[in-house]
């Protein structure tokens, strides 16, 4: 069914059936009406294409985060598909790893250049290219980026704070020598901020901050977790508590634990952060801080259209709510602690 198909059955020219389809106003009610009943009877349905040519736009945007393997973000994935889903958008997901080139290729919209603009989840790229201008593909900030000066639109992730409930928790129960899971070189964001709020709940409660905690981490993944966690045990193996980066670093540690017939929560408390779905199913049923992920995408996406609708904002800088989800892996009584 084409547009002239569509004009000649209502006796009118296409252009009045193309000014009917994008909804113009100066068009008579009479006529609208018998257009739309035509539209209506014969199943005609508007090219894509051509209103996208019309438009600028593709109606997709793009989602770019280190890895979609990561429990954290396949979730958020997830969320962003069902927020783009609801505003009529195509969701595309580009995988970086983490590494800076392509970081930045996916910043430039190398990979993504179909796309109206960008959600990024960047670990490497430093703050000052970040800031730079991207005309071409308006981006949004997805996690820990800079201070509150940075000039790009972005929901943040207070990681600093996320650790600082996590170890005052554990601090709060009575443990005194506690270890970070997470320490890896390069050092990203996420993990710089995370030992940094580690080390000031710890100068808070009166603790030294002892290296011998701090075993190194290739990566943040369960193996891991695990191989970290072993490597702990044989340097302190008085530890009584684990902080651990993010839930896959936590269900290593508890494996590794197991294999070293330690007892969680009685000889070793272990607390994770993403509250991933893994994490309530585990044994113990793992402790954690939830970071939430629908509020991340519904504020993400919210703002990268805007942006698209009005070029001119000032950039908008949003926090991530976060909360204490406490199960058997800490203590044997559940409790829920909640920050924004």
């Amino acid at each position: 069914m084409t547009i002239r198909e569509v004009a000649a059955a209502a006796g009118v020219s296409p252009k009045t059936v193309s000014n009917v389809v994008n909804e113009y106003v100066h068009v008579h009610p009479d006529t609208r009406r018998r257009v739309q009943d035509v539209i209506d009877a014969l199943g005609y349905r508007p090219s894509a294409v051509g209103r996208q040519l019309r438009s600028g736009r593709t109606g997709m945007i793009a989602l770019a985060v280190p890895t979609i393997s990561a429990p954290y973000f396949a979730d958020l994935a997830r969320h962003v598909a069902a927020q783009a889903r609801e505003r009529g958008l195509v969701l595309a997901v580009e995988q970086t790893e983490g590494q800076l080139e392509r970081e930045r290729e996916v910043a430039d919209g190398q990979p993504v250049r179909f796309a109206d603009g960008l959600l990024l989840s960047a670990l490497e790229m430093p703050d000052e290219e970040l800031a730079a201008p991207h005309p071409d593909t308006p981006i949004v900030l997805i996690g820990e980026h800079g201070g509150s000066d940075l000039p790009v639109d972005r929901v943040g992730i207070d990681s600093a704070g996320v650790a600082r409930l996590a170890v005052e928790h554990l601090v709060s129960s009575g443990r005194t020598r506690v270890a970070f899971l997470g320490d890896k070189a390069p050092v990203h964001n996420s993990a710089r901020q995370r030992i940094t709020g580690y080390r000031a709940a710890l100068e808070d409660a009166g603790l030294p901050v002892d290296p011998a905690l701090v075993p190194h981490c290739r990566d943040w993944s369960r193996e891991d977790g695990r191989e970290a966690a072993h490597a702990l045990l044989e340097a302190r193996p008085d530890v009584d508590a684990v902080f651990a980066a993010n839930d896959e670093l936590a269900l290593g540690a508890l494996a590794a634990l197991r294999e070293a017939g330690r007892s969680v929560p009685g000889d070793v408390a272990v607390v994770g952060v993403d509250d991933v779905g893994e994490a309530e199913f585990s044994w113990p049923a793992l402790t954690t801080v939830a970071i939430d992920r629908a509020f991340v995408a519904e504020r993400a996406v919210e703002l990268l259209t805007s942006r698209l609708a009005d070029p001119g904002l000032p950039p908008r800088h949003l926090q991530t709510p976060y909360r204490l989800v406490v199960r058997d892996s800490s203590l044997r009584q559940r409790a829920v602690t909640s920050r924004s």
